[in-house]
C-alpha cells in the first residue's frame, strides 16, 4: 500500500460540507465514491486536514488516502479529476511516507473570508461571498483584530457544539485586502476551533458598525463564553485557503 498526499479544492454551495453525512451530497463522500470504483468496489477511506461546513469553500484543503494501484502521481491526478463532478478539482498528488497524516500533521491553515460591501444583490457573488450592504469601519476593524493576534482561549469565539475540551489557539496574522467592493480578511494560526473564524468575523463585523468597540475584544475573550461574541457570518464567504506542513 502506498500512501498518497493531494490537494484539493471544491465549491462548497453544493454540498453538506466537508465529512461523510447519511444521505447528504458531501466532498468525502464523492472522494471515496470515486476511489471505491477505481479500485473495484474496495471501500477506500479519506482523510483531511479538517472538516468544512455546508457552504464554505476550500482551495487548499489537503487529504491522504492509501491504494496499492501502480499509478503515477501524475495519472492519479488525471484519473481524480475525470471521474469526479465538476465543483471538486484535484491540484496535486503526491506519494508520502506512510506515517504522514492530514490532520495529525497539520501545522497551520490560512483562512480568507470574503464580503462585498455593496448594496446591490450580486446573484452571481450569492455562493461565494457574504453581501453586505452597509458601510464599515475598517480602521476600527483592524484594531479590535490587533487582540486577537498570539496565543488566547478562544471559547468565545467556537460554537457551543464545538466538543473539543483544549481551546488555546495562536492566531499569527488576520490581514485585511479592500479590492472594490469587495473585502477579504485574511486569517492565520496554527489551528482554527469550530466556526472560529466566522465568529471572528461576525464580531469583528459588529465593531466595523459600531455596534461595539474595539477595546472590548479583551473583555470578549476574557470571558469564555459564546453568548458575548458577535453573531456567526454565513458560511459562503468562508474559504479554507491553506493548510501548513512541516
Amino acid at each position: 500500500m502506498q500512501r498518497y498526499k493531494s490537494i484539493i479544492s471544491y465549491d462548497g454551495s453544493g454540498f453538506s460540507g466537508y465529512q461523510v453525512q447519511p444521505n447528504k451530497r458531501t466532498v468525502q463522500s464523492e472522494l471515496e465514491a470515486v476511489l471505491a470504483k477505481m479500485h473495484k468496489g474496495k471501500p477506500i477511506k479519506v482523510s483531511a486536514s479538517g472538516r468544512t461546513d455546508a457552504g464554505v469553500h476550500a482551495k487548499g484543503q489537503v487529504i491522504h488516502f492509501d491504494s496499492p494501484l501502480p499509478i503515477s502521481e501524475e495519472k492519479w491526478e488525471i484519473a481524480l479529476n475525470s471521474l469526479l463532478p465538476v465543483d471538486i478539482s484535484v491540484l496535486s498528488v503526491i506519494k508520502v511516507d506512510s506515517s504522514f497524516h492530514a490532520r495529525f500533521d497539520a501545522r497551520g491553515k490560512e483562512y480568507h473570508y470574503v464580503l462585498q460591501l455593496s448594496k446591490k444583490r450580486d446573484p452571481f457573488q450569492r455562493h461565494f461571498a457574504y453581501q453586505y450592504p452597509y458601510s464599515l469601519n475598517l480602521e476600527a476593524m483592524m484594531q479590535a483584530s490587533r487582540h486577537f493576534i498570539g496565543t488566547h482561549d478562544f471559547t468565545s469565539f467556537c460554537s457551543a457544539k464545538t466538543e473539543v475540551e483544549d481551546r488555546i489557539r495562536t492566531i499569527e496574522t488576520i490581514d485585511f485586502f479592500l479590492d472594490g467592493d469587495f473585502l477579504t480578511l485574511r486569517f492565520v494560526g496554527n489551528g482554527f476551533l469550530y466556526n472560529m473564524v466566522r465568529i471572528l468575523t461576525g464580531t469583528l463585523i459588529e465593531v466595523g458598525t459600531g455596534k461595539r468597540k474595539p477595546e472590548q475584544m479583551v473583555d470578549i475573550l476574557g470571558e469564555k463564553d459564546r453568548r458575548v461574541a458577535g453573531k456567526t457570518a454565513p458560511s459562503q464567504g468562508l474559504y479554507l485557503w491553506k493548510v501548513f506542513y512541516d
